[in-house]
């Protein structure tokens, strides 16, 4: 007997209401279509460049190498090891090594790290043990994407967007527009904001929050007992800006570098890190929660932390990394000067090419750059038509085989801007300039 195929509708109708709305996110994520099918100057000239993904590919080689010269598995590896919160050497070996970097006031021990697969992961279980279902937490504009679906997907929480107008996001000044989102939100839903979410150094901006912002931002979150959680996997990739030498930049600076005595319970705090950016290794999927005053959160994610368990060959090669003092410290600062001499060189094409960008990043690895004015330069009636230019141009960008970061999918309070990631060798820079000059109709 042959049985009918059950039509679209009635397909989706078999899936909980969580697992449709995932389908109707996981259809349509451009990402995918872009890494399996990326550019080659040899082999796939007909692929897409990518400069809109995270990912840092200056020293990879040299990671690489490390790796492939120093590692010797150990039959631990391919057991359980001693546990789903992260090995003890692997906790030992992070504690240890953010002690040399972060400048922690309170030393940093094993206890209180919890080890996940990637930071994604960390964002989802901290969301999912501080938030029930339908409840707030904030996030400012512009952001890093992915968020959303990190802290709201599963775990159901409400990203509350904060908007800052003219207000520098990442200024003290901007606490009054967090407040203000919670109020508004609570008084809406009747539900309450539970936390704050960072990404500090900030992605998309590529800056650092200033101290007196965070301190600030303390004094709201235990004003309002809301949790402070700061993804700080970007740390060590602070570098030169030798570009905006008339900008002030403001130096990187942990939470885990400031005394929390008389600004808020040291068990609202909690702090992010990862091997994914600073070391470039988004493939080794290893993240690290930090919180150094709230066993009973400790408690509960070591139940979850069976579904963010550690591959144990990448428990083993971070903690041999990690280790090695001589290597970090002379990969740390190479990084950093890469990072500084691919910032000149991309925001030189910049300045040559008359591109708006945000001034005086200093960390991180991508720029924040306007190609909505430059399409509008080339293209002056598209302003008059009453559509989104962003979503114009992304689609211009992909129909020219190079992907940057919408920033409609950052939060974006202005259209037009995207997110461009320059951690890459100069020629690829180069061809993904020029395709970005054809999508924004100034080298056709």
């Amino acid at each position: 007997m042959s049985h009918l195929p059950i039509p679209d509708s009635q397909a989706a109708q078999k899936l909980s209401r969580r697992g449709q709305s995932a389908a109707s996110i996981g259809s349509n994520i451009t990402i995918w279509d872009v890494l399996s099918n990326k550019w080659d100057h040899e082999h796939n000239i007909h692929g897409y460049l990518s400069v809109g993904v995270a990912e840092n590919l200056l020293l990879q080689d040299t990671l690489l190498e490390y790796i492939n010269t120093n590692i010797q598995y150990a039959g631990e590896a391919l057991t359980y090891n001693d546990g789903s919160m992260g090995s003890r050497p692997l906790r030992e070996a992070v504690a240890r090594f953010l002690n040399r970097h972060m400048c922690p006031v309170r030393l940093v021990e094993p206890s209180h790290i919890l080890m996940t697969n990637g930071c994604s992961s960390a964002v989802e279980q901290l969301s999912w043990a501080f938030m029930e279902p339908g409840e707030g937490i904030l996030l400012g504009k512009p952001y890093y994407g992915t968020f959303i679906a990190d802290l709201s997907l599963r775990p159901e929480a409400v990203v509350v967007p904060v908007e800052f107008g003219d207000i520098d996001p990442l200024s003290p000044e901007a606490v009054t527009q967090y407040n203000n989102a919670a109020v508004e939100f609570e008084k809406q839903t009747g539900k309450r904001v539970r936390a704050i979410m960072l990404c500090h150094p900030h992605n998309p901006l590529g800056r650092c929050y200033p101290r007196a912002a965070i301190t600030s931002l303390m004094k709201l979150c235990q004003k309002r007992q809301m949790h402070l959680i700061s993804d700080e996997i970007y740390a060590l990739s602070t570098w030169t800006n030798k570009v905006d030498t008339d900008v002030s930049m403001v130096p990187f600076e942990s939470i885990l570098s400031i005394d929390t005595a008389g600004l808020i319970d040291p068990d609202l705090v909690h702090v992010l890190w990862g091997m994914s950016k600073d070391f470039g290794a988004n493939g080794l999927r290893v993240g690290a929660i930090i919180s150094q005053s709230n066993p009973d959160l400790h408690a509960a994610l070591s139940v979850m932390s069976l579904y963010s368990y550690v591959s144990g060959l990448s428990d083993q090669v971070t903690t041999t990394i990690l280790l090695d003092d001589i290597f970090t410290d002379r990969y740390i600062q190479l990084n950093r000067e890469k990072l500084s001499e691919a910032h000149e060189f991309f925001i030189k094409m910049l300045k040559e090419h008359d591109i708006e960008y945000s001034r005086g990043c200093n960390a991180g690895f991508f720029v924040w750059i306007n190609l909505g004015k430059k399409y509008l330069e080339t293209n002056p009636q598209k302003g008059n038509e009453g559509i989104d230019i962003t979503d114009v141009i992304m689609q211009r960008l992909l129909d020219n085989r190079v992907f940057l970061a919408s920033g409609t999918s950052f939060g974006s309070e202005k259209p037009g801007w995207f997110r461009v990631v320059f951690a890459h060798p100069f020629p690829y820079l180069q061809e993904a300039m020029r395709r970005i000059l054809l999508a924004t109709g100034t080298d056709e």
